[in-house]
């Protein structure tokens, strides 16, 4: 007898069937299971506190064939979400529930069906806590290989944290392949920035009002170049760090290489004079000076010193303090008295990135062993002073077994983005964490991407993370035709 003949379509059509009844089989209806452990989700949202205009918190569960969530205000499931490995949650619907909700904590209970568990396990909800606290809306990073003989595609670029939205504001193709670093804003000002270039073309380009120049410290008053820069809350002065930097590479080890500086001084750069001025305390040729940090009122410089060791042979006893001292921005000078509010050689350990909270009350950094540059130090970790006291706070909250450094205040002083080596030793990763007015922190949680494995993906660091309150509107060609 002849079988019956079917043709495509057809057979398309009961192919389909039995997949939909495969899947349905297995993927429908409540899991089978139940646990009083959390999930294990990437990236780990579990208990973590969240800005209200934060970005979707996406997430995904490695070797899911399904997963399940709902999120959960006061009982009422808010959003139900199903898909393979990863929850998207939808933008509208997501500022929505943050918007209703300020002050609440968020449960969301999450199911996975996979090969362990082929009829499904649910999860021990897990809470989120949504803080009345809003977060600075664009964030601005560089993009850089996390190598160390030269650089191929450098870029800066902007993020919507609210949305996922990122754009490139600045690239080094623009001028032929150099390096562009150390961007700094002018009180958070997208308008008032500047960023060094350097290479074949070089300079320090200062925008004011979106309007950009390149000025050449080195050939003005000490004839010093500039590094790492901060920008005067008035706007009208820069004060920068002018490092003579080296590197050790290490043929053995989990630190790759160390950066030092063999000289290091701080300068002050008038931005409407067009004048360096230079106070001779801070160009000794015994010690070494960087990272320069403003006070919110503009009217006390920090700043990190060591006593000048036999570099490097002896970087393991280069050990930095912190040092304040006044400023008056009338006459550009600073006070006679300088204070020390954190002792290197007595704690024998560096401190890095000074940063003051905008309300004047904390100073964040990072510590590490010994040197300068505690971005290849595993021992690294962020810091805080209370400066009503000088009383070291307590950040064990923000810290892991990995590198900590880079670090920046929101405008508003209620959260941090800093750059972490956690995830996987090799790449800086960004992440947030909220500080509330006692200093206490929360557990920090990894920038929302839309893609939860984009971290994975991206093979580049995320480089000195810094919030702006307003978008970038530079005509960047315009600053490439200025060389």
């Amino acid at each position: 007898m002849a079988k019956p003949k079917i043709n495509n379509i057809t057979g398309l059509i009961i192919l389909m069937i039995v997949l939909f009844m495969n899947s349905c089989s297995v993927f429908t209806g409540s899991p089978e299971e139940t646990t009083d452990i959390y999930p294990n989700i990437y990236p780990d949202y579990i208990q973590v506190t969240i800005p209200s205009n934060i970005s979707p918190l996406n997430f995904q569960v490695k070797g899911a064939n399904r997963i399940k969530a709902e999120f959960i205000i006061d009982g009422k499931v808010q959003i139900h979400i199903q898909n393979t490995d990863q929850i998207k949650i939808p933008q509208k619907k997501w500022h929505s529930l943050l918007s209703r909700n300020l002050g609440k904590t968020l449960h969301v209970q999450v199911s996975v069906w996979d090969n362990e568990h082929p009829k499904g396990i649910q999860y021990k909800a897990f809470p989120i806590y949504i803080s009345n606290d809003s977060i600075d809306k664009n964030l601005v990073y560089r993009l850089i290989e996390p190598g160390y003989e030269g650089w191929n595609l450098i870029e800066i670029r902007q993020r919507d944290i609210t949305s996922f939205e990122e754009r490139t504001v600045f690239t080094n193709r623009l001028l032929d392949n150099g390096c562009i670093n150390c961007h700094s804003f002018q009180n958070y000002s997208a308008k008032d920035m500047m960023l060094h270039v350097r290479g074949n073309k070089k300079g320090t380009v200062i925008v004011k009002n979106n309007q950009p120049e390149v000025i050449h410290l080195e050939e003005l008053g000490p004839k010093k170049s500039g590094t790492y820069p901060m920008w005067h809350p008035s706007g009208d002065y820069i004060i920068f760090s002018s490092n003579t930097t080296r590197q050790a590479f290490h043929a053995f080890g989990d630190q790759p290489l160390e950066v030092y500086d063999l000289e290091s001084d701080l300068i002050l750069y008038d931005v409407h004079k067009k004048q360096v001025l230079n106070d001779s305390r801070f160009a000794s040729p015994q010690h070494l000076e960087t990272f320069p940090a403003w006070s919110p009122k503009g009217d006390k410089l920090y700043f990190c010193a060591a006593e000048k060791k036999d570099m490097p042979m002896q970087k393991d006893s280069l050990w930095y303090s912190i040092y304040a001292v006044g400023f008056n921005k009338q006459t550009g000078t600073f006070a006679s008295k300088i204070d020390t509010l954190y002792n290197g050689s007595a704690h024998k350990k560096s401190a890095s990135f000074p940063r003051i909270s905008p309300n004047g009350k904390f100073l964040l950094f990072t510590e590490s062993d010994f040197a300068t540059f505690p971005i290849w130090h595993k021992e690294a970790e962020l810091k805080m002073i209370n400066l009503t006291n000088d009383s070291i706070m307590n950040t064990d909250a923000l810290n892991s077994p990995q590198s900590e450094s880079y670090h920046s205040w929101s405008s508003n002083g209620k959260w941090i983005v800093f750059s972490s080596r956690r995830l996987d030793g090799l790449y800086t990763h960004l992440y947030l964490a909220h500080c509330d007015d006692e200093g206490i922190w929360s557990k920090p949680f990894a920038l929302p991407q839309y893609n939860p494995n984009s971290n994975f993906e991206r093979m580049k660091s995320y480089n000195i993370p810094e919030f702006t309150n307003e978008e970038i509107e530079i005509n960047t060609k315009a600053i490439g035709n200025l060389f």
